[in-house]
């Protein structure tokens, strides 16, 4: 494929890839794909034109036993292209025999699954998963606090009964409880508050319960559609441990390196692993590699991002969770190239115009993309940070006003009964709250005063 342009004199290079849906595919006997349209787009800017060859070992690069670079990497290396324009992982082995350019896209390393393979009944107490253990928790200490609120706000409130030395109160604790629940249940429940504190309380816990209610059904309902509970295999360890599925790479790519290269014991045992099953489990293509997590059970280890692709245009696939070993896609040169700058610099203006976001939306956009980039997580408590807040300002404000309505009964008492309004109002709370040592301390010292 030569660019086409008016100018004779535009210099000419040779660029090599590889076949690798999006990045290049072989439409109507033309390439195109995110690399082409990349190349299209640095050619326009840096003034070149170009010939576009596709690798003859089909591999991205790597070390032969005999010591030579194959791929992309060795054609670059032989002179036989002066740049690579692919999905290249940027590696430190492949850094010191080439030179790359900026990366122009951001990966990792996931696990692409078939769904139908892990698929299993539900927890027994799946029901809970919609909030975290420390949403749960908070959730528990709130109504614990706000019951014991309710109670003892209407111990203190005058309005919530008329006599309290001769009848009992009908907020008790345990009714207080009860009054909590029916409120979580959104059922309306008796004693019915007849204080402006008690009815403060009771507002705002009512608030708190269905605010709450929301939340969980729409958590629980992203939970259903999306299935993520369900996976077995969330992380790298999960794949370790399990006996089902067998699981691979591309062969000769740096994710197989970087297993290999690794401290970690886990990667470690994910290396050996593939390497004494290597003539089985080792694949030569990513197309190989999606075909075969899609007719067997085999999970495939490779790029993230290239697997969010296969998860979009499959919606029986999903990649799981965890992503390891940040890395990126750039552009190869030869070392000393004096194309290496400027090639960086215009992949860096390119991101900044957001072309290179324009391009990644047009070639991973598919039906299934929503549903590949759904990731369910338990409600943590931050995300209800203000729910709880407001309970708390509410929970101090019907206190608040039940220790006014109080003393505003103490002033008026203590005027009658000509004492002082501190000792009306302390006696007042003895009596609402069963104090009776203070009471008849009280009792005694009125009594010798008589006498």
């Amino acid at each position: 494929i030569d660019s086409r342009g008016p100018e004779e004199a535009l210099p000419t290079l040779t660029v090599t890839t590889i076949l690798e849906d999006p990045y290049v595919m072989v439409r109507s006997a033309e390439l195109e794909g995110y690399c082409i349209d990349l190349l299209r787009a640095l050619a326009a800017m840096l003034r070149f034109r170009y010939r576009v060859k596709v690798v003859g070992d089909g591999q991205y690069g790597a070390v032969s036993p005999s010591g030579n670079w194959t791929g992309m990497i060795g054609e670059v290396l032989r002179r036989e292209a002066d740049i690579a324009v692919a999905p290249l992982t940027v590696t430190s082995a492949r850094e010191e025999v080439v030179s790359f350019t900026t990366p122009f896209l951001q990966t990792g390393i996931g696990i692409l699954l078939r769904k139908e393979t892990f698929s299993q009944e539900m927890s027994f107490f799946h029901f809970l998963a919609p909030f975290s253990k420390e949403t749960w928790t908070g959730l528990l200490f709130a109504y614990v606090l706000t019951c014991f609120c309710l109670f003892l706000v209407a111990r203190l409130s005058p309005c919530e009964w008329n006599e309290p030395k001769n009848e009992e109160n009908h907020f008790t604790f345990l009714n207080s409880l009860w009054f909590g629940a029916g409120a979580l249940a959104l059922q309306g429940v008796t004693p019915r508050p007849k204080a402006l504190s008690v009815r403060v309380v009771a507002a705002v816990w009512w608030l708190f319960t269905i605010s709450l209610l929301a939340a969980y059904i729409a958590n629980f309902t992203a939970l259903l559609s999306s299935g993520s509970e369900q996976l077995p295999i969330q992380t790298f360890e999960d794949l370790v441990k399990q006996r089902k599925l067998e699981f691979g790479t591309l062969e000769g790519s740096s994710t197989f390196y970087f297993f290999k290269n690794s401290k970690n014991p886990i990667h470690q045992m994910i290396y050996e692993y593939m390497d004494k099953r290597r003539d089985h489990v080792l694949v030569k293509t990513y197309q190989e590699a999606v075909q075969r997590v899609m007719e067997s059970n085999y999970a495939f280890i490779g790029e993230s991002i290239s697997q969010d692709l296969a998860a979009a245009r499959h919606c029986n696939l999903i990649r799981a969770p965890e992503v390891i070993g940040a890395r990126g896609f750039g552009i190869a040169t030869t070392q000393a190239s004096p194309w290496t700058k400027q090639l960086s610099v215009a992949v860096l203006k390119l991101r900044e115009s957001g072309d290179l976001d324009y391009l990644r939306n047009k070639w991973w956009e598919s039906s299934c993309l929503h549903r590949s980039r759904e990731r369910w997580s338990p409600l943590q408590p931050q995300a209800l940070g203000g729910l709880f807040l407001t309970l708390a300002i509410g929970l101090a404000l019907g206190v608040i006003a039940a220790v006014a309505e109080l003393s505003n009964k103490s002033r008026h008492a203590a005027g009658h009964a000509k004492k002082s309004c501190c000792a009306v109002f302390t006696e007042e709370i003895c009596t609402r709250l069963h104090i009776k040592k203070n009471t008849r301390q009280s009792q005694e010292t009125l009594g010798r005063a008589n006498a």
